[in-house]
């Protein structure tokens, strides 16, 4: 089967990186959709974020996170590194703006796992390039469930999440696109259909204007 990224004769068209940002409330199911997404497609990578939070029994330093102080993450933030930074459940969180656009310029895709602040900077600071996707869940109950099943957090946590949930929900319209995330199955779909569709788009695809100039040199007999 052809790549959507090449012609019939297997030639590559030349096309600039995007950002797809995921978003959702804590438990909503974002982190395994981009889990999924960096597990199947080769083309992603992601945009590890620098956060003063503490680091989870089931994270790595450097893969999920990097994990700094708030004095380093105040240097980065004060001295223009990072594209975008946001405060969430007491904490800091932020995107390094180097590798994103060199990934930009080199035709790589990155996701972004970031809250509707993150996301509204990115579409302030890089609007052509962002394809923005907020996760709903089907339900509050659910949601809670979710949370207590992940067992990560403490009860007080999961209240602050819950509550901060309706939030991050009000945002939903900031957003590109919404997949509610009843079946994970299906919603990973979505994302996928959306992904596929926006790597297709003219603007994206500045290789177009060789490849078209190309077809129109040639002669048919």
């Amino acid at each position: 089967m052809t790549s959507i990224f090449e012609t019939e004769s297997g030639a590559p068209i030349a096309r600039r990186g995007l950002m797809l940002v995921l978003s959702s409330p804590s438990g909503a199911g974002k982190s395994t959709i981009a889990r999924n997404l960096l597990e199947s497609d080769p083309g992603f990578q992601l945009s590890v974020s620098v956060t003063t939070r503490k680091r989870r029994a089931s994270e790595i330093d450097g893969v999920h996170y990097r994990f700094i102080d708030r004095a380093e993450f105040e240097r980065l933030r004060d001295g223009g590194a990072l594209l975008e930074w946001a405060e969430v459940h007491g904490n800091f969180y932020g995107t390094p703006r180097a590798a994103a656009e060199k990934a930009m310029r080199d035709g790589r895709d990155m996701l972004f796992d970031i809250d509707y602040q993150g996301a509204l900077q990115l579409q302030e600071q890089a609007k052509a390039d962002v394809v923005s996707v907020f996760i709903l869940p089907p339900s509050m109950t659910e949601l809670k469930t979710r949370l207590l099943r992940r067992a990560e957090d403490s009860g007080e946590t999961i209240a602050v999440r819950l509550k901060n949930a309706k939030v991050e929900i009000e945002r939903w319209r900031d957003y590109d696109y919404v997949v509610v995330n009843e079946d994970l199955d299906k919603a990973f779909s979505a994302v996928r259909s959306i992904i596929n569709a926006e790597r297709l788009r003219r603007d994206r695809r500045p290789g177009l204007f060789d490849f078209t100039a190309k077809l129109l040199s040639q002669t048919v007999c």
